[in-house]
C-alpha cells in the first residue's frame, strides 16, 4: 500500500481494478475521507479537495475536525509479559519503547 500526504493528513492508496482508478482514504484519523483519481496527479488533487471539503463541512457545523493520530499508544499487559519484553529490549541494547516499535513495525510488514 502506498501513501500520499496533504497538510498533516496521510492518504493510503490502492488500485481499484473494477473501476480502473486509484482509491485513497485518509488513514490517520477516525472520520472517513476518501478520494479517487486515474493518475497520481489526479489522486493528489482529489485528496486535497476531499480534505478541504471535510474541513469546510466541519467549520460550517461548528464541529472540531478529527485530528491526526498522536502517535502515542498505551498498552496494558500482564506483569510477566512486561518483564519478558523489558528483558528482550535490554538484550537487544534498546529501550523498551524502541524495541516495542521495532516489533510492531515488523509485525505490520509480515
Amino acid at each position: 500500500m502506498n501513501t500520499i500526504k496533504y497538510k498533516e493528513y496521510v492518504g493510503s492508496v490502492d488500485f481499484d481494478d473494477e473501476i480502473d482508478m486509484f482509491h485513497g482514504r485518509v488513514s490517520n484519523m477516525r472520520d472517513v475521507v476518501s478520494f479517487y483519481g486515474s493518475s497520481v496527479k489526479e489522486l493528489r488533487a482529489a485528496m486535497k479537495v476531499s480534505i478541504e471539503e471535510y474541513l469546510k463541512f466541519c467549520k460550517e457545523r461548528s464541529i472540531e475536525p478529527a485530528k491526526s493520530f498522536s502517535g502515542r499508544v498505551n498498552l496494558r499487559t500482564d506483569p510477566e509479559l512486561h518483564r519478558l519484553m523489558s528483558q528482550a529490549a535490554a538484550e537487544a541494547g534498546k529501550s523498551l519503547n524502541s524495541w516495542s516499535i521495532e516489533q510492531l513495525e515488523q509485525a505490520m510488514h509480515s
